[in-house]
């Protein structure tokens, strides 16, 4: 019994074949290079979430990131002739990817320092996120998901600052009430005893801070 191909079969076959997007060796490179930027992009967005939700240490955050990072560099500098800049690629590729921009623009992961080029926007920063906090407890904003946030962006970029020495008092105090919060629900609020308390901790950090900015 002879089986003769029809028409369906001949079209269905036409679907599993290779389609090849490049015509040459320099085209393929080209394609090569958008697939590793697209892949370190998305890679370092997923990890800048884990870290905001700490699903991932510090030490082991700062390690993928800095890889990441040097990736990147080498892989977009052969990109640099059709997007000059990465808001360009993402933006071609409909990425949804803003921590990782923001991480690509800095240079360098959230856990190091920062440097004298960047300090007064970390300085401002600083006092934007102390006078926020103080704000909220003087309006009697108690809850867990309304306050979490600042104390963990102030503890962050109070890390990055080498203004800031070691033996500064809001490195105790700040991590304490992070630890607080983040032990409790969202929705749950924080005593007045500990408003009162959280109030007075965070004027005298934020004093210590303006007091070091003078001496500096």
């Amino acid at each position: 019994m002879s089986f003769t191909p029809s028409a369906s079969n001949h079209n269905r076959a036409e679907m599993y074949e290779e389609v090849r997007l490049w015509k040459n060796p320099r085209e393929r490179e080209r394609y090569d290079n958008m697939a590793d930027v697209f892949s370190i992009i998305t890679t370092l967005q997923a990890l800048e979430k884990a870290y905001i939700k700490d699903l991932v240490e510090p030490a082991e955050y700062t390690s993928n990131c800095q890889i990441l990072l040097a990736k990147y560099s080498a892989a977009f500098r052969q990109l640099e002739g059709e997007f000059p800049k990465v808001e360009d690629f993402v933006h071609k590729y409909k990425l949804d990817c803003p921590a990782a921009i923001l991480r690509i623009n800095e240079g360098r992961p959230i856990t190091v320092r920062d440097d004298r080029g960047n300090m007064g926007k970390s300085i401002a920063e600083t006092v934007s996120l102390f006078i926020n906090l103080m704000d909220k407890l003087k309006l009697n904003i108690r809850a867990n998901d309304m306050l979490q946030t600042d104390v963990r962006d102030l503890l962050d970029v109070i890390n990055r600052m080498n203004l800031i020495p070691s033996n500064y008092t809001g490195r105790d105090k700040i991590p304490k009430w992070l630890n607080i919060l983040t032990n409790m629900n969202a929705a749950e609020e924080i005593t007045d005893d500990q408003a009162r308390q959280f109030q007075m901790d965070l004027e005298i950090c934020y004093n210590e801070f303006n007091r070091l900015l003078s001496a500096g």
